[in-house]
């Protein structure tokens, strides 16, 4: 669970204010003519706004699309879609998930607005950031979300409350982690609705596209922007039978690798029918549709753990998933627009990133949007549009995993061709796509530009890194998990299944701010509200692994003799009843931010962090 952090120089001024205006006069004026090798016939340019369709899975890498080379994998809808629309063939993300689309929605690196990591406190959006769903919302967009925040489970981070009108996704970075409903397994499982839980019947991708489809056809005679973020191809690797079925012959690829492959021939399907769905609607044509990935490949290129054999394909890219090395962040991103030209299956290698598409975007589409802090990312809309080059400027990437980012840790400074590697290592990627011939001694001076320009960047970024604080208080009760836990050397159980193999956590703290003064009940808990467990329970409801499905763990039981509650100074304990669901601790708090530190002492004297802590406002 690695983390990216992007920052880029331009010698220009920022946006290139005065030629962004004319493009985007351009765009939006009617009856304006776009001309492109592929489409000879004049084309129209709708008075009223484009729509935007934003695809982003989870883990899928460059290497894993039949048009970027896949000899086994199956993807025809979206190969179809790269040779019909724009595609940014040097296009960057973060190594890891949440970074990448913290990046996405704000235009500004992770490090600067707070999701370095993807657990331990620092995968939740500083509250001051304004996302993509912001700006949309405020220029009289309707805006939905479907699938995978990871930005935040409590308030004010939910996506609800981040500029979507409409927001229906799973809890953490992924299903079945610690935030999510308990025993969600991607079939048939519960999701939030702006905030409340829904069960749905069917496999977790189809759910997304069925309810972004849904949204479309609400919305479809008023502009939109449909953020639709899934959380497949990340594990556990399950998958509908028949698309385990697809690959279950392939000798080339392990059994893992068949279902990761079976979950991203799924989203091609459901992709298919999401076209269908544009075209039957007719706004096809005056939808700006976007397919992009979060960061390298986790499971499409690897060292088989059983045979010691390299399985899969990676593009002849170096490194994947949380790499400092082009595998673990260059992704494909496919765009069309056919009303605004973008069509024709026309590559540009000029480099880009997933920061550019705030501004981009909203260029594209004719909106306002003054930023008010360093924004990282660019307006690329006149070179999507080959109306201009792209602007040279440098990106850095930084791969920490840490709970507080380190200078020079993993770090990557980009041009177009140039890779400087943890400051050391330089490769021109024309000539060494795979990065295996360093090339810094011959050419120092090359070296030191780029060195002294990853100096500037660290000063400026480290400046805005801060944690965010999470209210409480807002709700007459709300949830904390341990997934958000300000761990320092070790990570929390992030997933349910570390929840129910009963390891002791050790005790770390919340950051928090207590929206109200008064008396509030703590409610400290081994198992989530939901399951209706005692803390004492074990539970043996455990599943083997089958061809389709990862298997799932027994819940093994852990018992508490006291349970104990710190906030500032205050402390308070109680002795545990084991056949309860929860401890319950009450206290008098104050208005403000504080730590708050909640945890157990086992039976044998072991300190153990609650997994999960209710927090419920009494008066």
């Amino acid at each position: 669970m690695k983390q990216t952090h992007f920052y880029e120089y331009q010698k220009t001024d920022k946006f290139k204010c005065g030629k962004t205006l004319a493009y985007v006069l351009f765009l939006v004026m009617p009856f304006v003519l776009f001309s492109c090798k592929e489409k000879v016939a004049k084309t129209e340019v709708k008075s009223s706004k484009p729509n935007i369709v934003f695809v982003i899975t989870d883990d899928q890498g460059y290497g894993d699309l039949g048009h970027t080379g896949n000899p086994i994998i199956k993807t025809p809808t979206i190969d179809k879609f790269s040779a019909e629309a724009v595609n940014l063939t040097n296009y960057h993300v973060g190594t890891t998930c949440a970074p990448t689309r913290a990046g996405l929605l704000t235009g500004r690196n992770c490090n600067r607005n707070g999701v370095w990591h993807t657990i331990m406190g620092a995968s939740i959006l500083n509250r001051e950031e304004v996302t993509m769903g912001n700006v949309f919302q405020e220029n009289g967009y309707k805006t939905g979300m479907f699938g995978k925040w990871h930005l935040g489970d409590n308030h004010p981070f939910h996506p609800y409350e981040r500029g979507f009108d409409e927001a229906f996704y799973h809890g953490g970075g992924g299903i079945g982690q610690t935030p999510d409903y308990w025993n969600n397994d991607y079939f048939d499982d519960s999701y939030y609705r702006n905030g409340v839980a829904e069960k749905k019947e069917g496999y977790c991708t189809d759910v997304w596209f069925d309810e972004a489809m849904r949204f479309i056809e609400a919305k479809k005679d008023e502009p939109f922007f449909c953020y639709l973020s899934l959380n497949a191809p990340h594990g556990p690797y399950n998958v509908p039978q028949e698309y385990y079925d697809m690959y279950k012959d392939e000798t080339a690829i392990s059994e893992k690798q068949k279902r990761f492959y079976g979950m991203i021939t799924n989203v091609d399907n459901n992709f298919s029918k999401l076209l269908n769905k544009l075209e039957t609607l007719g706004i096809a044509d005056n939808t700006i549709i976007v397919f992009t990935t979060d960061n390298g490949t986790a499971r499409g290129y690897r060292i088989d753990e059983e045979t010691n054999k390299l399985l899969g394909y990676n593009a002849g890219m170096r490194g994947t998933k949380g790499s400092e090395y082009d595998g673990g962040h260059r992704v494909p991103f496919i765009v069309r627009w056919p009303d605004g030209g973008l069509t024709g299956g026309k590559s540009l290698n000029s480099l880009a990133a997933h920061v550019d598409m705030l501004p981009t975007l909203t260029a594209l589409t004719g909106q306002k949007f003054e930023p008010k802090k360093t924004m990282d990312g660019t307006d690329l809309s006149a070179y999507l549009l080959g109306k201009e080059e792209a602007p040279k400027r440098y990106l850095v990437t930084d791969t920490q995993r840490v709970p507080w980012p380190i200078k020079d840790k993993n770090s990557c400074v980009m041009d177009d061709n140039w890779r400087l590697i943890k400051g050391k290592e330089l490769y021109n990627i024309n000539d060494d796509p795979g990065q295996e011939n360093n090339v810094a001694d011959a050419h120092p001076e090359k070296v030191a530009e780029m060195n002294a320009f990853y100096e500037s960047w660290w000063e400026d970024v480290i400046k805005e890194t801060k944690f965010s604080v999470i209210d409480l208080g807002v709700s007459d009760m709300d949830a904390l998990t341990c997934h958000d836990a300000r761990t320092i050397d070790y990570y929390p159980p992030w997933n349910q299944q570390m929840i129910r193999a009963g390891k002791p956590m050790e005790p770390a703290p919340f950051t928090v701010n207590f929206v109200k003064a008064g008396k509030y009940k703590f409610h400290l808990r081994r198992w989530p509200a939901e399951s209706g467990l005692a803390l004492g329970a074990a539970i043996a409801d455990g599943e083997p692994a089958t061809s389709n499905k990862e298997a799932i763990v027994d819940g093994k039981s852990m018992k508490f003799a006291k349970a104990h509650l710190k906030i500032a100074d205050k402390i308070v304990d109680i002795e545990v009843d084991n056949n309860l669901e929860a401890a319950v601790l009450e206290m008098e708090v104050v208005k403000g931010e504080t730590e708050l530190l909640a945890y157990f002492d086992m039976e044998d004297g072991t300190p153990c962090n609650a997994f999960y802590i209710d927090v419920e406002r009494v008066n």
